[in-house]
């Protein structure tokens, strides 16, 4: 078997609307095409013998060993590899079953599609599947356990922590999307303008000044002592003889912490010898150069924590320990404590593994113990210094019995430090007694202060802390979404989308838009090139300028990696026609359709999708919808729009020469469609077509009547507002048309406005992208033959895997099936084929240019205008 590759869906896609997180595996099973499972002799033996857990995949026969049933009766090994990898990532602590595996069409390959919650982690289990599956066809051995410790490894360094992690769950539950900014615990909650942002447990409104105070541990104490808090004795040092002066003022016993440390790196306590001391100042000193030396003082360790100034969750926390029963030594209890189902490896329990590490053996031989000593029955070893889960430690939810006046010390010391996220560590012989009662002391306050000692302790009640961070930064009634409006079809996407684009910055509004020509924000070009992927949406979405999200959305990231957004407000399909087709396993005009529907059926259930009622396919997606709908048309009697309006729908149609949007049968006049600029005096039909959906959007948005108006007087079909769409140069004695006309639906839309324009003979420079099917290149060639008097065929400069002559030959076919008699050349180059057609244009003429590199070629020909331009002078 071989994989041929793989696409990882991070939203929307073909296979599923609501479950984003898919792998795509085009997996060829080569000879195995051939052999099923039920014909491998001991295959579900083996398989069950490796992996007992599938026991519980149901799979279609809808119960408990439903999938074993299915491999005992037949079948192939890209269904029996979907599995598998669900199983790995599941056994590996990622819990996750979708698949689904389907034939491609071609002869033993299939797309083997599974749900992950861990990218990396889900490509390796994919790879790892696939040579399990080999490993059961020819009976060898498989360590299973490799593959399940390293999908563990990639699961810790890949997904949120804990902190982070709930944070942004709570977001999800609230409707608030996610993405993260980078690959650690910098994460965007929200859209454009509205976003908020939080790393890890710090957020955007946290004081920057605050968090500085707090990452110094001598600041922080001094600030505090200021104010009256109690903290314990001490001082900084930096060298021996600062530490000599420390002993005599401060005596015994002692803590060293590195003044910049975090997690209990570098700490030490209970130092009560001069040489402890020294060995301390060193280990700390690897971590920073100042080392706080201050008193010990004797109690339990508590995190009490602040959210918003208010308190909301205290914990008691004790350092990784072992208790002694004196049989086994102190290793054997570390790993008698290590085998509770209750610890893992990193966060993925509700404790970590204890691991000894410089920092145990330290304590072992300051005790004059070693790994293989007998603690007596019933002592307690801690192992730790700090009390850290992370390090094995456990936590003990002690919220609800915090003293009245500890409570009070601890969201003022948050006023004081000016930290909205504030985790305060307190050492208290009893949290139950005021602190000013039991000699309570600080120790610490911390920026970022770690949840999961709050959201899942030991012992005692689960705190849902995120909540109030959340509540925090996104108040009741606050918006946490832009507007997004997405436009997909065939042709007219990027007109439609300019034009949308237009109207809301005509109101003043912010837009970012993305087209097949750049990405654009505030009308600014970002970018170049076809951003009409997801990559691009999130480019968009991210910008914190951006009020709402204009989006051209084409096929080709729709299957490469699903939408770049969960949900829209606004969806629109302008059309379905040839094109892209025999690519990607999309070979007819349904397929095609099916994936353009992706769009539409992503739209929030209060949203709207603007669908084409003169495009059967297109209007057939309206019966998988469960969002309002509206209606685009050139006919206002077009049945379908008669019966829509009839109901009290919405829609927009071209009648008796206006601009017009139907509410149930009103009739709302927007303009006179020969003053509309993109019309062209209403010779460019296929542009009323694009202006309908793009006055729905503004409408269904709250635009007034009066103000979708002006704009469509002022969006004037030019190099400067549509670059590359119906872009027309007069010249004395000839006129160029540019257009991105790339198949020949879009060409025969041309053809017809050419019909309708005068100029004679009709020059075509056409071309063919060589990806597309023998069969489409022909009809492009046919169509181009119906519309031009003569013809100049040049090639892109990516021919896309085909040879030139072979494009030329495919062109001339269609071209003579059509056209027999018209003269036709080849000139190979784009801008030499527009300087010939310039250069040899008869007066009268008209030269249309299908064009790929646009702004070249508009640069091109602007420079032959201003050449006539200062001959006329």
């Amino acid at each position: 078997m071989k994989i041929i590759d793989f696409r990882v869906m991070r939203g929307p896609n073909l296979w599923s609307i609501r479950r984003h997180k898919l792998i795509v595996m085009r997996l060829d099973l080569e000879e195995m095409e051939q052999y099923p499972s039920n014909m491998i002799p001991g295959f579900l033996e083996r398989m069950q013998e490796l992996m007992p857990s599938l026991y519980e995949h149901r799979c279609s026969e809808g119960c408990p060993g439903g999938f074993y049933i299915r491999v005992r009766e037949g079948t192939w090994m890209g269904h029996i590899v979907e599995h598998i990898a669900l199983e790995l990532q599941t056994l590996a602590g990622m819990d996750t079953g979708f698949g689904r595996t389907r034939s491609t069409g071609e002869h033993g390959i299939y797309n083997v599609v599974y749900s992950y919650l861990e990218e990396k982690a889900g490509l390796y289990a994919g790879k790892a599947a696939v040579k399990i599956v080999e490993a059961l066809i020819k009976g060898f051995p498989y360590n299973l356990s490799e593959d399940i410790q390293q999908l563990k490894e990639i699961r810790e360094s890949e997904r949120l922590g804990p902190s982070t992690g709930s944070l942004v769950e709570e977001a999800a539950k609230r409707g608030i999307p996610y993405m993260r900014l980078n690959k650690y615990s910098l994460v965007q909650l929200g859209y454009g303008c509205n976003q908020k942002r939080i790393q890890a447990t710090i957020a955007s409104t946290t004081s920057n000044i605050a968090v500085e105070i707090a990452c110094d541990k001598e600041d922080t104490k001094d600030l505090l002592e200021l104010m009256n808090i109690p903290v314990p004795k001490g001082t900084i040092v930096y060298d021996n003889e600062d530490l000599e002066e420390a002993l005599n003022d401060f005596g015994f016993p002692l803590v060293f912490k590195p003044v910049n440390g975090n997690h209990g790196k570098g700490a030490t306590i209970e130092v009560n010898t001069k040489e402890a001391a020294v060995q301390a100042l060193e280990r700390a000193q690897q971590y920073s150069k100042g080392v706080i030396v201050e008193q010990f003082v004797n109690g339990h360790d508590y995190r009490l924590l602040v959210i918003n100034y208010k308190f909301v969750a205290a914990a008691k926390r004790t350092p990784a320990a072992v208790n002694g029963d004196g049989v086994h030594s102190i290793q054997q209890l570390v790993d008698m404590v290590n085998s509770d189902p209750k610890r893992g490896y990193g966060h993925e329990n509700v404790l970590t593994a204890i691991k000894i590490d410089d920092m145990s053996l330290g304590i072992l031989a300051k005790k004059g113990l070693t790994l293989e000593s007998i603690l007596p029955a019933g002592e307690e070893l801690y192992l730790k210094t700090t009390a850290n889960l992370s390090t094995g430690g456990t936590s003990t939810d002690v919220t609800d019995i915090v003293h009245p006046y500890n409570v009070f010390m601890a969201e003022r010391i948050a006023r004081v430090m000016n930290l909205d996220i504030c985790g305060i560590d307190l050492m208290s012989p009893d949290i139950s007694v005021s602190m000013m009662e039991n000699q309570a002391k600080v120790l610490e306050v911390n920026a970022a202060p770690g949840f999961r000692m709050h959201l899942d302790p030991a012992f005692g009640i689960g705190r849902n802390v995120a909540e109030p961070v959340i509540d925090m930064l996104f108040p009741p009634g606050t918006p946490f979404m832009i507007p997004i409006i997405a436009v997909t079809g065939t042709n007219g996407k990027t007109t439609t989308t300019r034009l949308i684009a237009h109207f809301f910055r005509s109101l003043g509004h912010k837009v970012g838009m993305t087209t097949s020509d750049g990405i654009y924000i505030q009308n600014r070009l970002l970018e170049k090139g076809d951003c009409t992927g997801p990559q691009s949406t999130k480019f968009i979405l991210m910008d914190p300028t951006v009020e709402i999200a204009v989006l051209e959305t084409a096929r080709g990231g729709m299957l490469r990696s699903g939408l770049g957004f969960p949900h829209c407000d606004i969806a629109i399909v302008t059309n379905i026609a040839s094109d892209h087709l025999g690519m990607r396993d999309i070979n007819s005009l349904e397929d095609l359709a099916r994936v353009k529907s992706i769009l539409p059926e992503s739209v929030k259930p209060s949203g709207y999708a603007i669908l084409n009622a003169d495009d059967d396919l297109v209007f057939a997606m309206g019966d998988r919808l469960e969002c309002n709908i509206a209606y685009f048309s050139m006919d206002e009697n077009n049945p379908r729009i008669v019966r829509h309006c009839q109901r009290g729908g919405l829609a927009a149609v071209a009648e008796n020469g206006y601009v017009t949007i139907m509410k149930g049968t009103w009739k709302l006049r927007i303009e006179k469609i020969v003053n509309i600029p993109l019309t062209f005096s209403g010779r460019a039909t296929f542009n009323i077509a694009n202006i309908l959906p793009a006055v729905l959007a503004a409408f269904i948005q709250g635009i007034k009547i009066e103000d979708i108006k002006v704009p469509l007087e002022t969006f004037i079909p030019s190099p400067g507002q549509t670059p590359g769409r119906m872009n027309i140069f007069k010249f004395r004695n000839f006129e160029v048309l540019v257009d991105y006309a790339h198949n020949p639906h879009g060409l025969r839309a041309i053809g017809k406005f050419l019909h309708r324009t005068e100029g004679s003979p009709k020059i075509g420079i056409i071309t063919a992208a060589g990806d597309r099917r023998d069969e489409d290149i022909i009809e492009f060639g046919e169509a181009a033959g119906n519309i031009f008097d003569g013809i100049i065929i040049r090639h892109d400069k990516n021919l896309r895997g085909r040879a030139d002559n072979e494009l030329t030959q495919l062109l001339r076919q269609g071209i003579e099936n059509t056209a027999p008699h018209i003269p036709v050349m080849v000139i190979q180059d784009e801008m030499e084929a527009v300087k010939y057609a310039i250069e040899n244009a008869t007066p009268g003429s008209h030269i249309t240019l299908c064009s790929d590199e646009i702004a070249q070629a508009l640069e091109l020909i602007k420079s032959y205008k201003e050449k006539e331009s200062e001959k006329e002078k």
